[in-house]
């Protein structure tokens, strides 16, 4: 496994159309979380198969849901909000890459949000977990660049040197709507309700 550790983010631009596979300059994007860019990212194209632990904070922060309420958040972010950022499998964990920041604002909004009754109106079942938050002092296991047989997979793949990535507005109303409707679907399903289809893929 490579070990990169952190340096300043350069500044983002509009979102782009998610790659299928990390590009070259997506890698770059990466490896810019290191101090030093340029090393890390020779020593990750020499072993393109091999994960990488990178350092958050600068470059990025990462949202860490469980898989399925994971994919229904990349799912309302594309059909209904703003896009995503760059997002990851991980040992049955969605990674969901997004703006610096985010991992300190983003429990701040949902303790004010509450629990239900919830103070804004919106529906949190207490059985959803909050996200777990990734940011500065933090690192989290990325997926190689090239898909291999593994724990790890990019769902979203970095296409960009400089990809668009979300804040935390958009992560709370994408996590709100997603747990709501995961509520939904169980208590649906104890009534042999339809139940949304969780496998569909983009």
């Amino acid at each position: 496994m490579t070990t990169l550790t952190g340096c300043p983010a350069p500044a983002l631009d509009v979102r782009s159309a998610p790659a299928t596979q990390v590009t070259h300059e997506g890698a770059a994007w990466l490896a810019s979380a290191c101090n030093d860019p340029r090393s890390a990212l020779a020593v990750w194209e020499e072993r393109p198969s091999a994960p990488a632990v990178l350092p958050c904070g600068t470059a990025f922060d990462v949202v860490n849901v469980p898989l399925v309420l994971g994919r229904r958040m990349l799912d309302l972010l594309w059909a209904e909000g703003p896009g995503c950022g760059p997002a990851a499998v991980h040992r049955g964990r969605m990674l969901l890459f997004t703006a610096p920041g985010t991992a300190q604002r983003l429990p701040a909004l949902l303790g004010w949000v509450g629990e239900p009754p919830t103070k804004s109106g919106e529906e949190w079942d207490r059985d959803t977990a909050a996200p777990i938050c990734h940011g500065l002092g933090d690192a989290v296991t990325v997926p190689p660049l090239v898909a291999t047989p593994g724990p790890s997979r990019w769902l979203v793949a970095p296409g960009s040197r400089r990809p668009w990535l979300p804040g935390p507005d958009a992560l709370l109303w994408a996590f709100l709507h997603a747990a709501r409707l995961q509520v939904s679907i169980f208590r649906s399903a104890d009534r042999d309700a339809n139940v949304y289809d969780v496998s569909r893929r983009r």
